[in-house]
C-alpha cells in the first residue's frame, strides 16, 4: 500500500447516499425531457426531484476564496449542493470541455467536501453525462 492509498478513507454512507439520489434525479430528469434543453431547465428540474424526495437543496451558492488570508466573497459559485454534502455541476453542452474537471475538483477542495457529480444533459444517454469526483 502505497502513502497515498493510506490515506484515503472511504465517503460516509450518508454522502453515498445522497450521491445515489444525485444520479436518480439526473436519470429522472432525462428520461423526461432528453437532451437539448438550456442548463437551467435541468437545473431547476433535478432540484425539484431532489427536494420532491426529501433532499435539501442549494442552488447557485457562492463560494468565498482565501487568498492572501483575505476572504473574497465574488470568488465561484457552486451550481447545486444537496445536503451541505455533495456538489453536483450541471451542464447542458455538445462538446466536453476537460476544464469542467478540474473545477470540480477545485470546488471540492475549495469547501471541504469530498464528493462532487458533473452531469451534462446534452447526452443521448444519461450514464455518458455523468461523472463521479472523490476529493
Amino acid at each position: 500500500m502505497n502513502q497515498s492509498d493510506a490515506r484515503f478513507s472511504p465517503i460516509s454512507p450518508e454522502e453515498e447516499l445522497v450521491g445515489k439520489a444525485c444520479v436518480n434525479a439526473a436519470y429522472t430528469v432525462h428520461k423526461a425531457l432528453g437532451p437539448g434543453l438550456l442548463e437551467k431547465v435541468y437545473e431547476v428540474c433535478f432540484c425539484h426531484v431532489l427536494t420532491k424526495n426529501g433532499f435539501h437543496v442549494k442552488r447557485q451558492l457562492n463560494i468565498p476564496i482565501v487568498f492572501d488570508d483575505i476572504v473574497f466573497d465574488e470568488g465561484l459559485r457552486l451550481d447545486v449542493l444537496v445536503n451541505d454534502l455533495v456538489i453536483c455541476e450541471l451542464k447542458a453542452l455538445e462538446t466536453v470541455n476537460p476544464v469542467w474537471e478540474a473545477q470540480i475538483l477545485s470546488r471540492l477542495k475549495l469547501t471541504g467536501k469530498r464528493l462532487g457529480y458533473l452531469i451534462n444533459f446534452n447526452v443521448p444517454l444519461i450514464k455518458d453525462g455523468i461523472k463521479r469526483f472523490v476529493f
